[in-house]
């Protein structure tokens, strides 16, 4: 595959926090950071619709193209880095005024250090 871009939703070996499993799921490429060794920053998405307040909900209509199965959520409180090789393949493109919303809810929560 080759390597996925920012903006790409992609299925990947998504990890769970304690590292104890991985469960395949779909996430969004929010950085290539070292592309010599194909990692990048991804954010979870999920079909269950947490109370998560920063959650940001994903329709067909964020997409440029591709789609998911359902209405889900990016949950920019779960971010990882993952290895291109973790990434079975890819699902879509989100719009760029999406993707800078997702972002913008990232940055908050990191600034704020606060995610409900």
């Amino acid at each position: 595959m080759v390597a996925p871009s920012a903006r790409e939703v992609v299925l990947v070996l998504f990890p769970f926090s304690d590292l104890s499993q991985a469960k395949l799921r779909p996430a969004v490429v929010l950085a290539n950071t070292d592309r010599a060794r194909g990692d990048h920053v991804m954010c979870q998405i999920t079909s269950n619709p947490y109370g998560d307040r920063q959650a940001v909900e994903i329709t067909d209509n964020s997409f440029i193209a591709g789609s998911l199965n359902r209405v889900s959520y990016a949950r920019p409180s779960k971010l990882f880095t993952a290895n291109q090789s973790l990434i079975t393949s890819p699902i879509g493109n989100l719009k760029p005024d999406f993707f800078n919303r997702l972002i913008e809810s990232v940055v908050f929560i990191l600034r704020s250090g606060v995610t409900q």
